[in-house]
């Protein structure tokens, strides 16, 4: 068998931890690429909440094995919380997690550090989660990072000393006094004592070369799901640079990130909302500063799952999406959140961006470079509550029209319709 893969086609949010969640049982492995604790998958399971940072969101599927890939960044402190939340709601995660001894690990001086350059950068910071996600890519590429299974080696704690070291004289470079400086509203010693305690939590769990694992499988033919976090518009190669995350969010992570190779690569799910959210800093060119951006932020709940920050909103974006399946190569749209749009009676959808007089439909390089200024169409709304519709022909004809605009126009089947958080609240299409 082969890989599928489901990815965000936006800046993220687009509700990835659900679709996981669900389609999960269909596979033997879900394996996550990329990205750290900076990201949030959201799932319901038996009627509760889990917000998941770094663990798959295959977890709650006994028979699937997840495996935190190569890719993957992972806070061991945080990780523990994660994995205690779970166990304390009895989902057991001792014998189908996996983590590959060359995941790269984010220690508190890559915290600090990251605290530290945001607050150097002043006006012009990027809005980082100051959960150590740059840094500790910028030490994995510069060939000076720690590793999973550097933990298994008798040099560790002297290799992570001297890399706390080495963050601390930049910190001091900056004119920024660590001591002065917080972490989850810890001071930095006392973070870094928790962090080393849950070190001995991470070796609870089985460290596995986890390319060779997921090659075989692909030899065995077992269906292998690959998860990805933030969004395509976040990567840091064609996503919106500099306000971008420190990974490749998109389909060619997959392969750097587990080690499998394209050729085994099938599906390309790709997920976006029916409108757009983005946290942080950044271009936006449908953001919403009125009642309508309000009203999307209040019936779409749209906080941060991790920083808990309120979501800049606005319309959808054509062109950015566009751009987005080219990127990825998607084959399946799913879309989410479209019950959020039944308090409009109408909605709007970016077809172009106007810029200096022109009208283009492609993602320019820079988006900053320029004033762009979005060219909306505007469509009825259903004003009715679809979240308990759970067949394709229940729904209004007005959100059939809207779907059918969407799929012609970015030349994409959209196969899965989620109206809701929950697992029921979704419409497959055959």
């Amino acid at each position: 068998m082969s890989v599928d893969v489901i990815l965000g086609l936006q800046w993220g949010d687009e509700g990835k931890g659900k679709i996981v969640d669900l389609l999960a049982k269909e596979y033997d492995i879900v394996a996550r690429f990329q990205g750290g604790p900076n990201a949030g998958h959201t799932i319901h399971y038996d009627q509760k909440k889990y917000v998941l940072h770094t663990i798959p969101s295959g977890i709650s599927s006994p028979e699937t094995l997840n495996i935190i890939g190569n890719g993957v960044l992972i806070d061991p402190y945080i990780f523990r919380k994660e994995a205690e939340m779970l166990r304390n709601e009895n989902i057991d995660i001792s014998s189908n997690l996996y983590i590959s001894r060359r995941a790269h690990l984010i220690t508190p001086s890559h915290r600090l550090l990251d605290a530290a350059l945001e607050q150097a950068r002043g006006v012009d910071k990027i809005g980082s989660t100051l959960k150590g996600i740059g840094p500790a890519y910028t030490d994995k590429v510069a060939r000076n990072g720690l590793r999973v299974g550097d933990i298994e080696s008798d040099q560790f704690s002297n290799k992570k000393e001297h890399l706390q070291e080495q963050h601390l004289r930049i910190i001091r470079s900056l004119g920024i006094n660590p001591d002065m400086l917080t972490i989850e509203n810890l001071s930095y010693y006392e973070y870094l004592k928790r962090w080393n305690d849950s070190i001995e939590t991470l070796r609870m769990f089985r460290f596995v070369d986890s390319e060779i694992i997921l090659n075989t499988a692909i030899s065995n033919n077992k269906r292998i799901l690959a998860e990805g976090a933030q969004g395509t518009m976040l990567d840091i190669d064609f996503g919106s640079y500099p306000f971008v995350t420190s990974s490749s969010t998109t389909t060619g992570g997959v392969c750097t990130g587990l080690g499998i190779p394209p050729s085994a690569i099938s599906k390309v799910y790709g997920i976006f909302k029916a409108y757009c959210t983005r946290v942080g800093s950044g271009p936006f060119p449908t953001e919403l500063f009125n009642e309508e951006g309000e009203c999307l932020r209040k019936a779409g709940n749209e906080f941060g799952s991790t920083t808990g920050r309120p979501r800049r909103c606005g319309w959808i974006d054509l062109p950015a999406l566009k751009y987005s399946i080219m990127i990825n190569g998607v084959t399946d749209l799913v879309i989410t959140k479209a019950d959020v749009l039944s308090c409009f009676d109408n909605i709007k959808v970016c077809t172009h961006y106007n810029i200096q007089g022109k009208q283009i439909e492609i993602l320019p390089f820079d988006l900053l470079q320029h004033a762009i200024e979005p060219t909306l169409k505007t469509f009825p709304g259903w004003n009715e509550d679809i979240s308990e519709m759970r067949n394709i022909d229940e729904l209004p004809s007005s959100f059939a029209n809207y779907i059918s605009y969407l799929e012609q126009n970015l030349n994409n089947p959209i196969s899965v319709i989620s109206t809701g958080p929950h697992r029921n609240q979704t419409i497959f299409r055959t």
